[in-house]
Parts: structure tokens; sequence; C-alpha cells
């Protein structure tokens, strides 16, 4: 289902986030998904052995969603049957979920980008963003109005202090 607002609480423990994400898009709508995993690949993601960086999500010509470029390291005390870290990752929606994700991706060319993965009860589940690329001029604002509230934010802790 897509969640309506961005702060929302999933009450599970969060492994990671994309931070850099963040950086390089515009979010527009957020979904949750779960992810179809192997069991040394859930032993590795249990101590956050995992790498967000290059991660992205495409919809296929068959309706299935799937997780590229997250890099789940290996398990340590695997053996011959232990995971590939980049190995493509199928990810789990809703039919309607994956047809309104497909048509706005073809159509307006947004991209999914996983923003968090996370454990709610015993599954594991992604949270999903459709986003537009920032441009240079907009990291550029971004990074200008960050700026400005942090001085304004320090000059008010001044101003209290006398």
């Amino acid at each position: 289902m897509a969640k309506k607002n961005k702060g929302s609480d999933n009450g599970g423990k969060v492994i990671a986030v994309n931070r850099q994400a963040r950086h390089e898009y515009i979010f527009e709508e957020f979904f949750e998904a779960g992810i179809s995993l192997v069991g040394t690949e859930v032993k590795s993601l249990r101590y956050g052995r995992l790498s967000m960086v290059d991660a992205y999500a495409v919809v296929d010509d068959f309706g299935q969603v799937w997780l590229k470029g997250l890099n789940i390291s290996r398990w340590q005390q695997g053996s011959c049957f232990n995971h590939d870290p980049l190995r493509v990752r199928r990810l789990l929606l809703h039919r309607s979920e994956i047809r309104r994700l497909a048509v706005k991706t073809h159509e307006k060319g947004l991209t999914i980008v996983p923003t968090k993965i996370y454990f709610q009860k015993n599954y594991i589940k992604v949270e999903l963003a459709l986003a537009r690329g920032k441009k240079l001029y907009d990291k550029r604002e971004a990074e200008a109005a960050k700026t400005a509230k942090r001085e304004v934010e320090r000059a008010l802790s001044e101003r209290g202090r006398y």
C-alpha cells in the first residue's frame, strides 16, 4: 500500500537507511514491499552487513519488481551454499502497486529507489520511493537552505545564552 506520510513509524528495527538517495533524488511517493531472500542473506542482514548505495528497482515485462545493486555481504560462517552478494532480488508487492510503479516509471521517467530496509515482526521489508533525480541547481538550493537554517539556529542558541 502507498504510504501517505513520510515520517510514519513502522514499529520495527531499521537495518539500513539510504542517506545518499535523499541527496540525489526528490521523493514523490513511498511504498512498502516485502523482499524474497535466502537464509544466509537474512543472517547477514541481522548483523547489518549491506550497502544500498547503488540499489534501484525495475519492473519487468512480466509484472514483477526486481531489486538490483543491493549488496548484502556473504555470511562469514556460510559454506559453499552461501549467496551471491549482488544477486537480483524479487520484491513482493500487490498487483495494483506494481502497475502503478510501471506506469509512473515508464511515462514520467521516475526511478524506483529503496530508501530503507527494516524488520517488521518476522519479515524484512523495503521502503521504496518513486523519485525524480535532482538537478545540480536543486542540490545547490537544498544545501544553501540547510546552511541558512543551521546559521539561524546557531544565532538563536547564542542569543539565549545571555
